[in-house]
């Protein structure tokens, strides 16, 4: 069985991600890799395809939304899962009580689960790095307000074994049918 991890990033750790659920994979029997959205060209030779995407103020990258939506009728016709990357720091819930993976799933989502029927979905924690060139107007805007980028948490929040457990799963439910 062939799967393809296709993912749009901006800084790397989407790509991560991603890279990594395509390694679980293989590791678990099944032929699997990852590739930016945008290197794409075809989804037919893959039987299953997990779709991943950074999520920046709540929005899957547009370049996700774009390839689900340009190969709606071939991820239609196979198993697909979406994931997500973006939350940063480590508290699961925030100040209102909230679990912060839930409350920071993309608007998109609701979306895409209609057109693409998704057997699951995931919101894993990002990465942040103050020192990586900003990409895109609202990082740009951020970058230059010292307080505003100051109070994101900087580091490497992505929960590896949370990732590894997922991939587990899918190819778990691909092993069995």
């Amino acid at each position: 069985m062939r799967v393809l991890v296709a993912y749009a990033t901006r800084h790397g750790a989407t790509a991560g991600i991603a890279e990594r659920v395509a390694a679980a994979l293989t590791a678990d029997g099944l032929s699997a890799e990852a590739k930016p959205v945008e290197e794409v060209k075809a989804v037919e030779p893959y039987d299953a395809v997990v779709l991943g995407g950074a999520a920046y103020m709540f929005h899957w990258l547009k370049p996700a939304v774009t390839f689900a939506r340009r190969h709606r009728k071939q991820l239609e016709a196979r198993p697909v899962w979406l994931f997500s990357s973006g939350p940063l720091g480590t508290d699961l819930v925030d100040k209102d009580g909230k679990n912060v993976l839930e409350a920071t799933r993309p608007k998109e989502f609701d979306e895409l689960t209609k057109l693409l029927h998704p057997r699951g979905e995931q919101v894993f924690f990002g990465a942040y790095d103050p020192d990586a060139r900003p990409v895109g107007l609202g990082e740009r805007f951020v970058h230059h307000m010292p307080a505003a980028r100051d109070a994101l948490p900087a580091g490497d929040f992505r929960d590896w074994q949370a990732i590894d457990a997922w991939a587990a799963e899918i190819a778990a439910e691909l092993r069995t049918g």
